[in-house]
């Protein structure tokens, strides 16, 4: 077996999900988080009465407070641990760890261990991350300091005497650690030795993962990175037996870190997605909920979000608006993220944050007990893969692995679809049996183990929708010869993969069968096609293709835009009837390509596709205007729907600067979790809802939705 196979059979985070949850320490415990991440001119400069008062006023029940790595914010012992100058013999995290523990709240120490002073570099320079030329790297933005490298002794040796005197003195409830790693390739002495050693090659200097010592350096750099996590986890615990390191990592395919061993170590993590940034929309922040969530089962996660503006410059003194701080927050929680706020400098100069923070965290504490899910109810499921991003995207792997992600993302959302993600190392009985619908948006590099694994879920009754190149490469990512899910797919690849389809098009064949495909294309002669396509022939030729290919023609000078090959025989989907399941191909990258042109055509072919794989997938249906993030979940005495109102013409490029309600909206809700409803209530509204009973569960009627409503079934 390879490495990934090997960690695709480990059944932890497997029964993290379909177990009861077990008691968790004091993980479970905290809902709401603050963090106050000290500047150096912080200690004896802010109020800390103020905070304290504030804490208790919004039921924070936990913190993160700065305690040491790049700067000491208390009295620390070691040498060359840089103590802030304004520190005099004050303790300002002590002081402030104090005030927390008298309000009865959780407190996690935050340590950044990325940059060092001079004195540091001077005294020990094999503390310093070097370029491939040798030279120590000042860092970016404070260029009197140091990046400090990940891997070496710094962080091994110094980083982990920091971490057990904070434990020791305080007790801690854990360590959480801000840019321990992720600070770009080192190529110092001590890289070079460990790299030698574990590979016999020297350190890359490429990003091709088609490189021997690049696909090499991934996984050592990982090795050496949970080698780290695990000491210092074993540091904080033989201090503090009911403590963890906690590390700031993860997320979605573009992740350093591999998230099924993250969720194996992790009792809680925290999603660190502050804000959007540039076009990133809305649902950002629930997406990283869901990844985090696929690996971590019902282990508890934070969502972090900032109070300021994230965009490419970091103005860390700024306040964003009311409405997009709303709207980030509550589609964390919609999506099981408990809310944690993050405010840089202790001396908050602009308060006007301080309002909307409170109303969120105050309306999730007045309904707490309807947010303690214990199973989300969806019954799709997008997966993302990492080894893909990794061996197959390489420097293009935004392009190539996560933008088709976001696509299939964003034609789920506007179809009104509850989903969940499946992290690509999962996908045995025990994580997939739950959906009915797997999304596979170019997956691209899947080991025979996975490929028979989807085979198999097919086999058992679900259905895939896979576009473009899924399945084309082994998990290394190197091309296969044909499809390794060709059975799947009903067809074989011939060899070729046109990577611009400039002016291509999709006939839509109305003269064959009827197809649920063609759904809303009634009158449509043809729509455009993905920019890349894969060639392939259809396994079974007596069956006439729904969609079929028209081949790329001039779009310039106008007088050639004009093609000779109105029509092709050439598919441009497969369906196929697998066991009990169904498969949709498109060997394009229409998701990719709906992603970056978001055609109406694309996205009724997308719903359409997902529809016929598995037409009784969606166990909601929402009549009324708007776009609509939306979630099903299970508690222990209820279920609820989240409905996030999205509808906004800043969705699409924030912030959002007032909020568009929508409504009035009538919901049916297909009853999956087992609650025989009593009574249903509006928890934003906080009022009974007008409902009743319809064969396929209950019909609901929400007047209004702002940002965010939950419909709660007791």
């Amino acid at each position: 077996m390879t490495r990934r196979e090997l960690l695709a059979a480990v059944p932890a985070a497997a029964l993290a999900q379909t177990m009861p949850n077990k008691t968790l320490g004091w993980f479970d415990k905290p809902m709401r988080w603050a963090q106050v991440a000290f500047t150096e001119d912080d200690p004896g400069n802010y109020d800390l009465s103020m905070w304290l008062a504030y804490f208790k006023k919004i039921h924070a029940d936990a913190a993160c407070l700065s305690a040491g790595g790049c700067v000491a914010f208390y009295p620390t012992k070691i040498p060359l641990h840089y103590r802030s100058k304004y520190l005099g013999n004050r303790d300002a995290f002590g002081e402030f760890t104090a005030g927390c523990r008298n309000l009865g709240m959780n407190v996690v120490a935050r340590t950044d261990p990325h940059a060092c002073t001079e004195e540091a570099f001077r005294a020990h320079p094999e503390w310093v991350a070097r370029t491939a030329d040798g030279k120590p790297r000042r860092h970016w933005a404070a260029p009197d300091l140091y990046v400090t490298c990940a891997l070496g002794p710094y962080n091994f040796d110094f980083m982990t005497q920091v971490t057990r005197e904070i434990v020791t003195m305080y007790k801690v409830d854990g360590v959480f650690s801000n840019r321990w790693h992720g600070s770009g390739q080192c190529y110092c002495e001590s890289c070079q030795k460990l790299f030698k050693t574990f590979s016999g090659l020297e350190l890359p200097t490429t990003l091709d993962p088609a490189n021997a010592a690049r696909r090499k350096y991934i996984d050592w750099n990982q090795k050496r990175l949970f080698e780290l996590w695990r000491l210092w986890d074993q540091t904080i615990r033989a201090v503090n037996p009911e403590a963890t390191f906690i590390a700031n990592s993860g997320g979605g395919a573009l992740s350093e870190l591999d998230m099924k061993t993250v969720g194996e170590l992790s009792q809680t993590l925290f999603a660190d997605k502050q804000a959007r940034r540039g076009t990133m929309p809305p649902w950002g922040n629930g997406k990283n909920g869901k990844e985090y969530r696929s690996t971590m089962g019902r282990k508890p996660i934070g969502g972090i979000f900032s109070v300021g503006v994230e965009e490419p410059y970091r103005w860390k003194d700024s306040v964003q608006s009311d409405a997009e701080i709303r709207l980030w927050a509550h589609d964390g929680i919609a999506h099981g993220l408990r809310p944690w706020f993050t405010k840089f400098n202790a001396k908050p100069m602009d308060e006007r944050w301080m309002p909307v923070v409170g109303n969120i965290f105050d309306w999730h504490w007045k309904n707490e007990k309807f947010l303690r899910n214990e199973q989300n109810l969806a019954k799709v499921a997008i997966v993302y893969s990492q080894q893909t991003a990794h061996y197959y995207g390489g420097e293009k792997a935004r392009e190539k692995v996560e933008d088709p992600q976001l696509g299939f993302y964003q034609a789920l959302i506007e179809s009104r679809i509850p989903f969940e993600m499946v992290h690509d190392s999962l996908l045995d009985a025990a994580h997939l049996n739950q959906f009915e619908l797997l999304i596979l948006p170019n997956i691209a590099a899947l080991s025979n183990v996975q490929c028979k694994q989807l085979e198999e879920y097919v086999a058992r009754g679900g259905s895939i929708v896979a576009t473009y190149e899924t399945s084309l490469y082994d998990e290394w990512g190197k091309r296969r010869s044909d499809f390794g899910l060709s059975n799947l797919f009903g067809c074989t690849f011939e060899g070729k993969v046109d990577e611009r389809m400039q002016n291509s098009y999709i006939n839509v064949e109305h003269g064959v069968v009827p197809n649920p495909l063609r759904a809303g294309l009634e009158g449509t002669p043809r729509v455009i096609n993905g920019v890349r396509r894969v060639h392939a022939k259809a396994l079974d030729q007596s069956t006439k293709p729904l969609l079929t290919l028209v081949p790329s023609y001039p779009d310039l000078p106008m007088e050639r835009v004009f093609t000779t090959t109105p029509h092709t025989n050439i598919p441009a989907v497969f369906l196929k009837d697998h066991g009990k399941g169904r498969v949709v191909y498109f060997p394009m990258d229409i998701d990719r390509t709906f992603w970056e042109v978001l055609s109406t055509d694309h996205l009724v072919l997308l719903r359409n596709a997902m529809a016929w794989a598995a037409p009784k997938a969606n166990p909601l249906r929402i009549q009324g205007a708007g776009v609509l993030d939306v979630a099903y979940w299970k508690q222990q005495n209820s279920c609820t729907v989240h409905l996030v109102n999205l509808t906004n013409p800043m969705m699409m490029k924030g912030p959002i600067r007032e909020v568009f309600p929508v409504g009035p909206l009538v919901v049916d809700v297909a009853l999956l979790g087992g609650v025989e409803p009593k009574q249903v209530r509006l928890l934003t509204a906080n009022t009974a809802a007008v409902w009743s009973k319809i064969p396929s569960g209950i019909r609901v009627e929400v007047p209004r939705v702002e940002v965010h409503e939950v419909i709660a079934i007791l």
